[in-house]
């Protein structure tokens, strides 16, 4: 059996539109998304079955995350201060490179070869499994999913479940081809396969890095949730553990994390509790059998600072990550996590994604949205989605010295067809007379109306003008009140 990975590296060179138009043709990816979104949905609406349980645990989440960002730059230097009084290192990183060459610098001073990774959207941000490759290092995902997309050199689709756009014969396939064994649909028997190869690699791992879903500042504690088992193998089995993170996974104290486990959890996959939570305040005390002899930190701002000093963008940071978003969005469902090109995909990327690499370079991802409301309505903790996607969609076409310029790369603006169907419009919006002459001929016209308008068409009916108009109703109407 070959255990030898590695590292995914997918080109994004298509655009948006392209990438959608691609995997709407994918037959085989949509339905796999369509029977994993249906599951996830039934299994979410199942935990929360009492809806003002639900609506209460939602406004306390919100509450508390809200409060925590109220108290960010206090919180982080509380949070700084406690874990190095627990022995644990802290580094600040701005940018992804700058994160990179921190995780380089620990690596390179325990003369490091080994690295296995425990799931990490923070890592997936700073491509640091291609960043490490590319200094001769090998770093292997431990988390199931993760370890698929990295097997098939592939990035993934999904915050929670990376490998969610495959189903059971295409990973039988791809463990024959890649690791040799006999092939079986078995999903047990798979994740049996998995594990056999990455057991033996924790053991071998000169440094473990793991994610962190809380940051608690009150005691200088690190969250991490998962339910395989992997990152407490991660965090605790190689002599050396980094976490990496974003500022904004900082809470208050131990209270603020018993709500937010429980929306985390029972949005991200309908479980009442997940499996594991693992608490890490430090490296291994004299006394104790197991665990890293040293942990390490790394905090990334990554554009986070920038959303924070804007008061409506500021609630982006709210999110904790449990893609029950992504599992509700009409758009995502049908075209998977791939078409997007970037981390975070679906309904949170679309707002995460542009103060992390500029509005300039994803100017399609706030319009890709038909702003049903879903999203909002099942954000654990309550962020605005649909009001930040219009807020981007106005930033999107601004002129590049607008005062209200908060994102780098934004600017972008209409084309000129665009420009002269919106000015038309408001043309004949504005003006009475303008209005009743095309209302007067689009009613007696209504005929030539073309039945089919795209793929709209294809579940829909034309709509077609109404053979009276709104006005002659209406003036029918005052004539026969003025004759009684």
């Amino acid at each position: 059996m070959n255990a030898s990975v590695i590292i995914p590296t997918v080109a994004v060179e298509e655009d948006f539109r392209t990438r959608a138009h691609e995997a709407l043709a994918d037959t085989q990816l949509r339905n796999n998304f369509r029977t994993a979104m249906d599951s996830l949905m039934t299994k979410r609406a199942a935990s929360f079955s009492d809806a003002h349980e639900r609506e209460h645990l939602r406004a306390l989440g919100n509450a508390v995350r809200a409060r925590a960002l109220s108290k960010l730059p206090d919180l982080l230097e509380q949070l700084e201060q406690n874990l190095t009084r627990n022995g644990v290192t802290v580094h600040w990183a701005e940018t992804v490179d700058e994160a990179n060459g921190i995780v380089l610098s620990i690596i390179r001073a325990h003369e490091a070869r080994q690295v296995i990774k425990g799931k990490s959207m923070v890592s997936e941000e700073m491509e640091m499994n291609h960043f490490l490759a590319d200094q001769g290092i090998e770093c292997l995902e431990s988390d199931m999913g993760e370890y698929i997309v990295q097997l098939d050199h592939e990035k993934p689709s999904h915050i929670i479940m990376p490998a969610i756009h495959k189903n059971a014969g295409q990973v039988a396939s791809l463990f024959h081809d890649k690791l040799g064994v006999e092939y079986t649909k078995d999903v047990d028997q798979l994740i049996q396969i998995g594990r056999k190869v990455l057991r033996q690699k924790f053991f071998e791992a000169d440094i473990g890095v793991s994610g962190v879903n809380f940051a608690v500042a009150e005691t200088g504690t690190l969250l991490l949730v998962e339910n395989e088992g992997n990152g407490r193998m991660t965090t605790t089995v190689p002599p050396v553990h980094i976490a990496v993170t974003g500022i904004e996974k900082v809470v208050e104290n131990l209270r603020d994390v018993v709500p937010l486990l429980s929306l985390l959890t029972r949005s991200a996959l309908g479980q009442p509790i997940t499996t594991y939570v693992n608490m890490i305040s430090g490296p291994r005390k004299e006394h104790e059998l197991d665990g890293p002899q040293e942990v390490h930190l790394v905090l990334l701002d990554n554009g986070r600072s920038q959303a924070f000093a804007d008061s409506e963008l500021r609630q982006t940071l709210n999110c904790i990550r449990c893609g029950a978003c992504m599992n509700h969005c009409p758009v995502y469902t049908r075209i998977g996590g791939h078409a997007y090109g970037e981390v975070y995909p679906g309904p949170i990327g679309k707002i995460i994604t542009p103060h992390m690499v500029g509005l300039a370079k994803v100017p399609d991802h706030p319009s890709a949205s038909s702003l049903c409301g879903a999203c909002g309505e099942v954000c654990p903790v309550k962020i605005p989605i649909p009001a930040l996607l219009r807020r981007l969609r106005e930033e999107n076409v601004k002129a590049p010295d607008s005062p209200h310029q908060v994102m780098r790369g934004q600017g972008s603006k209409y084309s000129r067809k665009e420009r002269f169907i919106w000015n038309a419009w408001a043309r004949l919006n504005s003006s009475p007379t303008l209005y009743r002459w095309f209302g007067f001929f689009a009613t007696r016209l209504r005929a030539l109306a073309p039945a089919n308008l795209g793929p709209w068409t294809q579940n829909h009916s034309a709509p077609k003008p109404a053979a009276r108009s709104l006005h002659d109703m209406a003036r029918e109407h005052l004539a026969k009140q003025g004759d009684r």
